[in-house]
């Protein structure tokens, strides 16, 4: 019988943030952007939670942190997504140059 050990989690963990640096450099869609980074944040929670049951120590509270920090990044950045697409009529990230001088 097959037992999932530390190395399955921190595997499971490497390639989903792989999936996501791959969605964050690739695409210019900044909802898929926004995505990308929540399934970073999601590996690096899997990998806190992990190290926590191996080692004993405090990683679910920093684990509970990022998500709260990934809920305001997620309120903050749909806010200004949802401004910019009400000036400019898109979600492109190549027609992001309203902050250029």
């Amino acid at each position: 019988m097959l037992q999932i050990g530390t190395l399955h989690y921190l595997v499971d963990a490497a390639l989903l943030f792989l999936i996501g640096m791959v969605g964050v450099i690739t695409r210019r869609n900044v909802m898929i952007i926004f995505m990308s980074i929540e399934l970073m944040l999601s590996a690096v929670n899997l990998n806190l939670l992990v190290f926590s049951r191996l080692y004993g120590l405090h990683g679910q509270v920093f684990a509970l942190f990022i998500a709260a920090d990934a809920a305001a990044e997620a309120a903050v950045g749909l806010g200004i997504l949802i401004a910019f697409f009400r000036n400019r009529a898109t979600v492109n990230m190549d027609e992001v140059d309203l902050l250029k001088g």
